[in-house]
């Protein structure tokens, strides 16, 4: 079996259990078990998300406050919940290509697609629901299996959690089995950053002031 063909079937079944998830989905995580995502140097950006860019111009818009982060409640979680359940369900799994001739690229809500379009979907929908652009980010993975993958961070008060089309768990970043590769910037979605393993550098992150819709928190 090829590996396009093992992530197909990973998708397929994620979708097929995306309902029989645990209410505890619903439930804020820990807070004590949540660290922020740590941004190393400047990267390039992967070459989809700068054709994305040209045809989605508003998905790649700043935030007018690039230190936002989003509070981790029972709201915010019921939100995410519900966006990453409907967009798992309406967009049926797909394998492209992303060939030499630029006809696969990243699309909103298409009848079908890959992991890109799930994330990008998911990305927009929520700017919709007025979240901050910096508090949503792209972020490239391997998986386990050594895949190449794209999922929906989620910056919050209490840490960054996953929003991914193969499960509908939404999960703390450094919880998953995943090797976190590079990110969206938090300050201009346009540009991207590798990401510093966990536990590296997180004492300096911590401490730091974030802005929280329009007041400081601590």
């Amino acid at each position: 079996m090829s590996w396009h063909d093992s992530l197909l079937w990973a998708t397929l079944t994620a979708v097929l259990l995306v309902r029989s998830a645990d209410a505890s989905s619903l439930t804020p995580p820990d807070a004590r078990t949540l660290t922020p995502i740590v941004e190393a140097s400047p990267t390039l950006a992967p070459f989809q998300h700068v054709r994305f860019c040209l045809r989605y111009p508003a998905d790649c818009r700043s935030s007018p406050d690039h230190a936002i982060r989003i509070e981790l409640n029972t709201q915010t979680m019921e939100l995410l919940d519900r966006v990453n359940r409907d967009v798992n369900l309406s967009i049926i799994p797909k394998v492209k290509s992303y060939g030499s001739d630029l006809e696969d690229s990243w699309n909103i809500a298409p009848d079908m697609g890959d992991c890109n379009d799930y994330a990008v979907t998911k990305r927009h929908n929520l700017l919709g629901e007025g979240l901050p652009a910096s508090a949503l980010r792209l972020s490239v993975l391997k998986t386990a299996s050594g895949i190449g993958h794209l999922v929906l961070i989620v910056a919050t008060t209490n840490g960054d959690v996953v929003m991914d089309n193969l499960t509908a768990a939404i999960r703390p970043w450094q919880t998953t089995d995943y090797q976190w590769l590079k990110i969206q910037s938090a300050s201009d979605p346009r540009f991207w950053s590798e990401v510093r393993s966990p536990g590296i550098g997180l004492a300096s992150q911590a401490n730091r002031k974030v802005r929280v819709a329009g007041r400081l928190a601590n």
